[in-house]
């Protein structure tokens, strides 16, 4: 039997052979043969991914762990977004973030994709989440400008910081962004993510999504968007604070040039065509260009809790304005204003125009909204003055008096005080016709006392005056406060025949599903005038503007009106009728203080007078030395 020593022989044989074998090959006894050239770097980058992915796990880890939930991604937030449109369905403006509707790829124009593609990520289709190639250059751009010029980041990867991460600069959210850009593309086709992107991305001015966007900035919906309005809004996406219309429409369309270029590099489209593009005109909404509007959307926002409740959903409220008029509007108080308000020392006017049933389609709250957000037509309570006496006179007409009736203009004391007229004169014996066309003040309240207070604020109430109205003997001469709106939609009771009038701007609220939330039902009308009463006040008031106070408003088409001022010429108004409407003009300053001697019959009376001859000529270049002519194409108190 062969011993434990013979059995461990040949183990040392073999042993020995193997290491010098070794040695044959390494050129050294017992080494072993060193790594060279491509051998050494390819083990080296085996050794360094290994390492990588051992260290990668926990990280991922340990960024994955709270990462945002992405289980509903294509659910529009919730958000009480109010977007109010015009008579038209055009955008006038939009209150808190808005989402429009939601398009489906085939939807979506096939121009917007392409300069979205062609301009934020060229290489989408190819990679998987995030562009290596890209991420380099970008890498080499930033080092080689030693700033920022240049980002990386792919669609997918936007999508991901928009959607659930914050613009933070931090390493945690980078390497977040790349695990849900990583999460998308597994989840998602690239069809479908262009498709979540262009339905969530946010394009400036409140508008998330490429729908709200194109009625946002180009006031229509996204499926008909040009060329050039679908590179506008690719070119949006790199910085809305900065490439928006709304903010600086020069550089929105140098913006949009570039993004047509890189469209032509991207071979999307020929360059003819990209150059015809850049030559077409964009019509940018008109709630871009002027404030005006937001006076009257303002107001149409602060009425939406009483129709429907505080909105928790997206809503469209459809209203009465029209925008045309709105502009007419703006155009007469400018235009006037500029030419007398310094040396008139008059700050501030409001314009109001209404139909003769309250549908408002113009509102100016004041010269300028980026300045006072304050409505002088809604919210201001001033003293109407003069204006005041058309409820006098109407009550004073349901009591049987006349037109012709007469009464002594003479001095009066009522408790210690004594009205006085405007000229400083008494006239006698006149008729109330006579009375009322000169806003004789001695007889307003001698009336007023003949058919007791009480009477005139009752009418006053039954027209639509809701402000506390003080029974005094100077209450004829309108010293208690209203409000222009109202005073305005008063006086439209009277020209619409004697139905009451309670202004109104909203037709419908939608949600964004298209379902109707609330739509203006006036139901029967409320007779709160005998009509031949409030015909007989018309043919008063006709007489104020054609031998009165307001003859200042006098066009060549029949117009009837009001004047009022109020002591100290702290304020200055015209109300009046024509061409079917029924406007409103206030004049004065904020702070009360005294005009430099306007009267309801100057400075009101001719903005009224201006409004009318651009509606009556459908023009708002015309001023009141405008020749009365044909419509043309326009061009590039007293």
């Amino acid at each position: 039997m062969a011993s434990s020593r013979d059995q461990k022989k040949p183990e040392k044989s073999r042993k020995k052979r193997r290491d010098s074998r070794r040695a044959e090959i390494a050129g050294k006894p017992g080494k072993k043969p060193p790594r060279k050239g491509l051998a050494k770097f390819f083990y080296g980058l085996m050794v360094v991914l290994v390492w990588a992915v051992i260290l990668l796990i926990p990280v991922t880890l340990y960024y994955a762990h709270d990462l945002p939930d992405v289980t509903d991604i294509e659910a529009t937030p919730g958000r009480d977004t109010v977007m109010i449109l015009d008579q038209e369905g055009e955008i006038l403006a939009s209150y808190g973030n808005v989402y429009g509707e939601w398009l489906d790829m085939e939807d979506i124009p096939a121009e917007f994709v392409q300069a979205l593609v062609a301009t934020e990520d060229r290489r989408f289709f190819g990679h998987f989440g995030i562009d290596i190639r890209g991420l380099a250059r970008a890498v080499w751009q930033n080092l080689s400008n030693r700033s920022l010029v240049e980002g990386g980041s792919t669609i997918t990867q936007q999508l991901a910081k928009n959607l659930f991460l914050s613009s933070e600069k931090t390493v945690k959210r980078k390497i977040q962004e790349m695990l849900l850009s990583f999460w998308l593309e597994m989840n998602f086709s690239k069809e479908e993510i262009l498709t979540i992107y262009a339905n969530r991305v946010y394009f400036g001015a409140g508008a998330y999504g490429i729908d709200a966007a194109a009625r946002t900035y180009f006031g229509h919906d996204a499926r008909n968007l040009s060329l050039t309005e679908a590179a506008m809004l690719a070119g949006v996406l790199k910085g809305p604070a900065l490439y928006s219309p709304f903010r600086d429409l020069q550089r929105a369309y140098q913006r949009t040039e570039e993004v047509l270029d890189n469209m032509v590099d991207a071979s999307f489209i020929k360059r003819e065509t990209a150059e015809r593009a850049k030559k077409a005109d964009v019509n940018i909404a008109g709630a871009a260009a002027t404030g005006d509007f937001r006076y009257y959307t303002d107001w149409i926002f602060e009425q939406i809790p009483d129709l429907i409740g505080q909105p928790t959903e997206p809503i469209v409220v459809y209203t009465t304005l029209k925008q045309n008029t709105q502009m007419k509007a703006a155009g007469a108080v400018q235009q006037i204003m500029d030419r007398e308000g310094v040396t008139r020392n008059a700050s501030q006017a409001a314009l109001v125009s209404m139909d003769p049933d309250g549908a408002v389609r113009a509102m100016i709250g004041g010269r300028d909204y980026g300045q006072s957000q304050f409505n002088r037509v809604s919210q201001a309570r001033r003293q109407p003055g003069s204006a005041f006496k058309l409820f006098v006179y109407l009550a004073a007409l349901e009591r049987g008096l006349t037109p012709q009736t007469t009464m002594r203009d003479s001095p009066v004391i009522l408790d210690g005080w004594e009205p006085g007229n405007y000229t400083g004169d008494y006239l006698g014996e006149i008729t109330l016709e006579t009375a009322f066309a000169n806003s004789i003040n001695t007889v307003a309240v001698k009336l007023a006392e003949k058919i007791n207070r009480r009477n005139v604020s009752a009418m006053a109430r039954r027209l639509g005056i809701t402000t506390p109205i003080v029974e005094e003997p100077s209450m004829a001469l309108g010293t208690s406060e209203v409000s222009l709106l109202e005073m305005t939609a008063a006086y439209a009771a009277v020209f619409n025949g004697g139905y009451k009038v309670v202004p109104y701007g909203i037709l419908e609220i939608q949600n964004s599903a298209g379902q109707i939330l609330y739509r203006h039902m006036p139901g029967p009308p409320e007779q709160v005038l005998a009509p031949a009463t409030a015909q007989t006040m018309q043919e008063m008031l006709a007489r104020v503007v054609t031998e009165g106070t307001a003859k200042a408003a006098r066009m060549d088409f029949p117009v009837a009106g009001k004047t009022g001022t109020t002591q100290s010429y702290k304020d200055a108004l015209f109300i009046g009728a024509g061409l079917d409407t029924v406007n409103g003009v206030w004049v004065g300053n904020d702070d009360a203080s005294a005009m430099n001697k306007v009267t309801g019959g100057g400075t009101p009376a001719r903005i009224w007078k201006n409004f009318m001859l651009r509606v009556s000529l459908d023009r708002n270049d015309a001023t009141l030395v405008t020749p009365n002519v044909s419509p043309r194409t326009k061009p590039g108190n007293q």
